[in-house]
């Protein structure tokens, strides 16, 4: 009988899935708890030192939960902060959840699994799962709710005990196999490829609720919105979304290179970072943030006639400042992440004299996460993919997303072989076309770091 990688890889039926046994361990990519200190008074916190792959005991599953045989999967900003352990070590996030007993006593252990994103085959799944089969090819949203805690119900994402996949819980997706939720569950678009597919749930997901969703800055048609790093992994289905509402999204990127790729995907006005003077040392003089957001406000209004009615968010302190003094009276500035710093120092004048308004923002609950996936099944809204590497290499995959190297998104190889595999719609896949889904693929090889 063949191993059930052998027989996920040949599209084995359901059914001969559930007779290959499964393995006693699994390819994984983990960081070890007796690392956690290896950075401490170094500048640069290489996460390729402390990222390790290699073999990990393969958990049991709980009534609720299914083991997917992730195909690919993709480097978010918190693998790198789960690698640096920064803010804070995740275990102390793995010790809070198993604290909770049963089932999440699992999670803590001595090395932590990461990775939010995932694609692949379910192969296993506990008694209480009843919608999803063995064999059913799925994405997995990077939220895990309690679906016992009353405010879930309103909003998954206001739940006190959500968490993030692969960051906040123990075995993720960047793995030959993962620990998933039934109510992280959303359907593969069947169009895309293994590694197209699951390089979408995070970043999309976050985009859209920031942007579209009831909770988010509901943007409208013809909406200036200012995209900060449109051509990164969240700016970049960002400016897909407000192209695809009728907006006209204006991107702000750090490279021609990168330029191009905001063009590509829809930016109406790309403006490069150097020609506004912005860097990260402007968060600090309250005179120098005004005449960046003056000289960016400039560009702006001569490229499309008008202040942005919203700002999308997520660099944090290097950026923050500037937001709130630039978007137009009534504006919104929504924001769902600091990954120049969390401290953030801005003019209140601004604020209250004219009336803004600043939206926390945080992944998306089940349903955003679902509206999001039919546009990809629809191809109205395409992967942003710009790399692929091997799990091997998943140390320099993350680093090229630490040093801002990269453009879109970074895929990674688990299961899947190779590139190209997992399509099981040709026909739309050939009527939507290869250059509209990959629009990043022949823009951006990723540089080795020194």
């Amino acid at each position: 009988m063949p191993t059930l990688s052998e027989a996920l890889l040949a599209g084995a039926p359901p059914e001969e899935l559930e007779r290959a046994a499964l393995p006693e361990e699994y390819t994984a990519a983990y960081i070890r708890a007796e690392d956690a200190g290896m950075f401490e008074g170094v500048g640069d916190k290489d996460v390729r030192k402390s990222l390790h792959v290699g073999q990990v005991p393969m958990p049991e599953l709980a009534p609720d939960e299914v083991l997917v045989a992730v195909m690919a999967s993709a480097v978010n900003y918190n693998t790198v902060w789960s690698a640096m352990f920064e803010p804070i070590p995740t275990f102390r996030f793995l010790k809070q959840f198993a604290a909770q007993g049963g089932w999440a006593e699992r999670h803590d252990l001595p090395y932590h699994v990461l990775g939010s994103d995932g694609a692949g085959v379910i192969v296993r799944k506990g008694s209480g799962v009843r919608r999803w089969q063995v064999g059913d090819h799925v994405v997995t949203s990077c939220v895990q709710v309690d679906d016992q805690e009353p405010a879930t119900h309103g909003d998954g994402m206001m739940g006190a005990e959500q968490r993030i996949w692969g960051f906040e819980t123990n075995f993720g997706g960047l793995a030959h196999y993962a620990v998933v939720r039934a109510s992280q569950l959303i359907p593969k678009a069947a169009h895309l490829s293994w590694e197209e597919a699951a390089c979408n749930p995070l970043c999309a997901s976050t985009a859209y609720r920031m942007l579209v969703g009831d909770r988010g800055a509901r943007i409208k048609q013809g909406d200036v919105v200012l995209i900060w790093g449109a051509a990164g992994g969240l700016g970049a289905y960002a400016t897909q979304f407000v192209r695809n509402g009728g907006g006209i999204p204006v991107g702000v990127v750090s490279s021609p290179e990168k330029a191009e790729a905001a063009r590509r995907l829809g930016c109406e006005l790309v403006v490069d970072r150097s020609e506004i003077g912005l860097d990260d040392s402007i968060a600090d003089d309250p005179a120098k943030v005004i005449e960046v957001g003056k000289r960016l406000g400039r560009i702006i209004r001569k490229g499309v006639g008008e202040d942005p009615h919203v700002v999308f968010e997520h660099v944090g302190r290097a950026t923050f400042g500037v937001s709130m003094f630039v978007v137009r009276r009534g504006g919104t500035v929504v924001t769902c992440g600091s990954s120049s710093g969390y401290q953030h120092t801005y003019d209140n004048r601004y604020l209250w004299m004219k009336l803004k308004r600043v939206i926390g923002s945080h992944a998306a609950n089940l349903q955003e996460q679902w509206e999001a996936n039919r546009l990809f099944a629809t191809g109205r809204i395409v992967p942003t993919l710009s790399t692929v590497h091997p799990l091997a290499e998943i140390g320099e995959a993350a680093r090229s997303v630490q040093t801002n190297r990269h453009i879109g998104k970074v895929g990674v190889l688990c299961q899947a072989t190779a590139p190209g595999q997992g399509v099981t719609d040709p026909v739309l896949r050939a009527s939507i076309g290869e250059d509209r889904l990959n629009p990043l693929r022949d823009l951006h090889q990723v540089r080795t770091a020194s």
